[in-house]
């Protein structure tokens, strides 16, 4: 009898054992099989959830009249990250209080509920002459790498290489801010001005 229950002891152990890997081995088949769902339910909220090939879009003020239009050749929306990349990107204000503007770059993000647009690569910016005296008036161009533009308030900043172009003065900056509304434009670090020679009267 005590031979037949020593025997019984190691046969009891194995059982346990066994059970408790059967039960680990359950609960890490299951543990890997939620990874894998929550991964793939990741990458698939990471993709775009519609794509629009030439797209325009008019933002209205909120008293009803229009803005500006957001246009260009590509957008993609992805809505895991609330934003929109665009190929080809151009904004062209349309505001009768203040003098119109267009924007262009090879790219861009839209972003905080579509009221910031940055834009990337060869980015220009071109306004025409309001047409009232002074020199705040002028013709205004400007190109730089980079450029974040805030449509609603008429304003835009970077902090990358900067060249403006103000009538016949050009110059040059690190940096820069520009409201559209009031005309005022501040470039930043070191920066250069040429200033053309006054005509003979």
């Amino acid at each position: 009898m005590r031979k037949r229950t020593a025997h019984r002891w190691p046969l009891t152990w194995m059982v346990v054992l066994g059970v408790f890997v059967a039960v680990g081995t359950g609960w890490m088949v299951q543990l890997i099989n939620e990874s894998n769902q929550d991964t793939a339910q990741d990458k698939f909220r990471n993709e775009p959830d519609y794509i629009i090939d030439r797209f325009s879009v008019v933002r209205m003020t909120k008293d009803g009249k229009p803005a500006y239009i957001l246009s260009g050749d590509k957008l993609t929306h992805l809505p895991a990250e609330e934003a929109s990349d665009i190929v080809k990107p151009y904004i062209n204000t349309l505001s009768a209080e203040h003098p119109p503007m267009t924007v262009r770059g090879d790219t861009a993000r839209v972003d905080q509920d579509n009221s910031r647009v940055k834009l990337n690569g060869n980015v220009s910016v071109v306004r025409p002459a309001s047409g009232k005296s002074g020199a705040a008036s002028q013709a205004m161009s400007l190109t730089t790498s980079t450029l974040t533009v805030f449509p609603d308030e008429q304003r835009m900043e970077t902090a990358a290489p900067v060249e403006l172009h103000l009538g016949n003065t050009v110059a040059t900056g690190v940096g820069m801010t520009a409201n559209n509304a009031t005309l005022q434009t501040q470039l930043g670090g070191r920066g250069k001005i040429t200033v053309p020679p006054r005509a003979a009267r």
